[in-house]
């Protein structure tokens, strides 16, 4: 059962299969699913190393922008449109959601279902589960992934997806998939792992719509800020709100009606600044990195036809790391600027110390922990 399991770990992996399977089989798994699942199982040392070296995201977001917006992917992307243009007005017909959004989507995740994963399901969510540090969270992706095999959309020898058990054109996990993948070509499987892209694409409008996605309203809007403007100014406000506070969008007018909006800056005031709809936060529920949501959101944006940020993100900005907002927190509160607590959080109290700081120092108050701004303070 094990197949090539290293010398390590094979006897450790293999007890823990037996004592598996009779957690699998009280939730329902068959003994003839488990068996044709595990047949072929390994331990992958890949995905443990993987999983114990994710590094925090401190990559510049110009550069990260630069590849999930880039001209060949926004290119790629119209043509998808145009050529999947009648699986997208089905799509759209039955969920409500745009085909540029899901297009975003799915050139963020698999750049058009190009880079869908090829390592075996089983094994590295058998591995992953077996390691322990996450350990609940992945068995439960598998017994997911064993139900999804039980009921016959693929295939154990088609259940590939990556290191971390995501899978297909929009890389679903097991549980995301069990809720919310959708068989829209009419053949009984829900099968995102296909060529044909169409299950794929519309299991996803059905997770934005269930996440309440508001057709024909913007995630979000590039706006300018006047001189000298109060970046302590938070919270939700209408957009006419805050044309009373100066803010315009690039054409120079307020932004229109679409909700309440939230102001963000990614990277402080030397880059964009965006008001954000609750389309923002639907995008949130697929990836709650800001970068990940700001990617999709622009990217959508630009297969519809829209054009570049006229603002753009400044090189090099990027990020702190954990250890950096620690140690910023702590040379603020030794200056005088208390961020309540060292934490590695930056928070409100620890914003309102950055902008009391960036005061005190003729700086723009714009609050943003950055690698500036910690280096001046050392």
């Amino acid at each position: 059962m094990l197949g090539n399991a290293g010398h390590a770990q094979s006897s450790g992996f293999a007890n823990w299969i037996n004592g598996f399977r009779s957690r699998a089989r009280s939730a329902g798994i068959s003994d003839r699913t488990f068996q044709a699942a595990f047949a072929d199982v390994r331990y992958l040392q890949d995905s443990i190393d993987r999983d114990r070296n994710q590094a925090e995201f401190v990559r510049p977001l110009a550069d990260y922008m630069s590849t999930a917006v880039s001209d060949a992917r926004v290119s790629n992307g119209r043509a998808m449109v145009r050529q999947f243009a009648n699986v997208f007005a089905r799509i759209e017909a039955t969920f409500d959601v745009e085909p540029h959004v899901v297009a975003a989507v799915w050139g963020m995740e698999s750049n058009y279902g190009q880079r869908r994963g090829d390592v075996p399901l089983i094994s590295t969510l058998a591995t992953l589960a077996y390691d322990g540090r996450r350990g609940r969270f992945f068995e439960e992706q598998l017994i997911a992934a064993l139900r999804i095999l039980q009921n016959g959309d693929v295939a154990p020898r088609n259940m590939t997806g990556s290191w971390a058990g995501a899978m297909g054109h929009t890389q679903f996990i097991p549980t995301s998939y069990e809720a919310y993948a959708v068989d829209i070509t009419g053949d009984g499987r829900r099968d995102i792992w296909a060529d044909d892209p169409s299950d794929a694409l519309a299991s996803t409008a059905a997770y934005f719509r269930r996440f309440n996605w508001r057709k024909g309203q913007p995630w979000g809007v590039e706006v300018i800020l006047p001189r000298g403007f109060d970046y302590g100014q938070t919270g939700r406000r209408s957009p006419a709100a805050w044309g009373q506070l100066g803010v315009r969008g690039v054409d120079g007018q307020v932004v229109p009606n679409y909700g309440e909006a939230s102001l963000i800056l990614p990277t402080g005031a030397g880059g964009p600044a965006f008001l954000t709809f609750a389309n923002y936060t639907t995008i949130s529920r697929y990836n709650n990195a800001q970068a990940y949501i700001i990617g999709v959101g622009h990217l959508g944006d630009r297969i519809r036809g829209m054009g570049p940020l006229r603002v753009a993100f400044p090189a090099g900005e990027r990020q702190l790391r954990r250890a950096e907002r620690v140690e910023l927190q702590q040379r603020l509160t030794d200056a005088g600027f208390s961020t309540q607590g060292v934490d590695g959080r930056i928070g409100p109290n620890s914003q309102a110390a950055i902008r009391a700081y960036q005061r005190s120092v003729g700086l723009p108050a714009d609050g943003f922990a950055s690698v500036s701004l910690l280096e001046r303070l050392r």
